[in-house]
């Protein structure tokens, strides 16, 4: 499920890092943790859709890997990102 425009526009003015950003490692995490709760509230509904739930898996693996980067590189942006996402750990 891709999310919509206008919502990634929103994620993009809240976790950019200067004007022009567009693939920042915190702003990949928030635009995946979108897609990752919209795949979920789809498969709330569709219990029997095992391609997205496969789908759901590789985007969870790819955002612990980005995660894991970010917490080697720059632990106070790590902490930062997953207070503002309300991400756990």
């Amino acid at each position: 499920m891709s999310i919509a425009e206008a919502k990634k526009k929103e994620i993009q003015e809240k976790f950019r890092l200067h004007e022009k950003d567009t693939g920042s490692t915190p702003l990949q995490i928030a635009v995946l943790t979108e897609r990752i709760s919209n795949l979920a509230a789809h498969l709330d509904k569709n219990k029997k859709d095992q391609s997205s739930k496969r789908g759901l898996l590789q985007l969870v693996a790819t955002r612990r890997k980005l995660l894991d980067y970010l917490s080697r590189e720059n632990e106070e942006k790590y902490k930062k990102t997953i207070k503002d996402l309300g991400l756990r750990r």
